[in-house]
């Protein structure tokens, strides 16, 4: 329906939605890499673990190529339909706002991060298909840019679900918080969870987006601080900052003054002991 009910010229450009390149490629690379895996898996059933999943015996006999092997191998055919699913319809949404490049590094932020995470909280006798890092970080992004979103989908196939974006990413990380504990051996994928959504979450937030954390408000209000004393005037500053200062000395001493305040008064004195023209 047109919003003037006229006829559209014929000089218009045809709307086209934005093509989601990285998306359809990640997404294609994962489809191949899974029929991969389980032609390998089926000639060779311990090559997975030994050789492409990231694991600490690798590691140690320097195979480097682990990293990026472990990314798109998936732990059964559920997972991976379940991580391309989301990746399919969450993706969309964040290719679009964050634009092709800064979504590719989201994914292989999250991916790489969840790798690490791995390597830091699990033991030694665990072996990683970090498939699901990289959704993770998609997903956590979402909730992070989209919070108040209602998300509708069917649990089990059959009962139907709606939550809030930002309780799904709540949901995300208390189940990789449970799983930490719970499942510690083997073949694992749910490792990749935690470091994957903290890298989604720390994107987003370099991008601008989502409420703003406790050190980026407290950097904002040193900034406005010092912004406000740059444009008051001396006489301003003796009387607003420094008098204050002087009455809490002679009510409560020295001592009492912190250190800012006292850094305060030493930049004062020094200002005031320079010669004229040179403070």
């Amino acid at each position: 329906m047109r919003l003037s009910g006229s006829k559209a010229s014929s000089y218009a450009p045809r709307w086209t939605s934005r093509h989601r390149i990285v998306l359809y490629a990640l997404l294609g690379v994962q489809s191949v890499a899974f029929i991969a895996q389980l032609v390998v898996q089926a000639y060779a059933p311990d090559a997975i673990s030994e050789y492409l999943g990231l694991s600490y015996r690798g590691i140690d006999q320097a195979y480097s190529w682990q990293f990026l092997s472990a990314i798109f191998l998936h732990g059964s055919v559920l997972q991976f339909a379940l991580n391309l699913s989301v990746l399919y319809f969450l993706g969309r949404d964040v290719e679009s706002i964050f634009g092709r490049k800064h979504f590719l590094y989201l994914y292989f932020f999250g991916a790489i991060a969840g790798e690490l995470g791995h390597l830091f909280l699990f033991p030694a006798t665990t072996v990683l298909l970090a498939a699901s890092g990289g959704v993770a970080a998609i997903v956590i992004a979402y909730g992070t840019i989209l919070p108040e979103l209602e998300l509708t989908g069917s649990l089990f196939f059959f009962l139907p679900v709606k939550a809030k974006a930002k309780h799904v990413s709540y949901a995300l990380f208390g189940l990789a918080g449970l799983l930490l504990f719970v499942q510690r051996d083997g073949v694992i994928t749910h490792s990749a969870w935690l470091g994957g959504g903290c890298a989604g979450w720390l994107y987003a937030h370099l991008l601008g987006f989502g409420r703003p954390s406790v050190v980026q408000r407290h950097l904002r209000a040193r900034k406005r601080e010092r912004d406000r004393l740059r444009l008051m005037s001396w006489d301003d500053y003796v009387t607003e900052e420094i008098d204050p200062l002087l009455e809490k000395i002679s009510r409560r001493g020295l001592a009492s003054l912190t250190r800012n305040e006292r850094r305060k008064l030493a930049e004062v004195r020094a200002k005031m002991a320079a010669p004229a023209g040179e403070s």
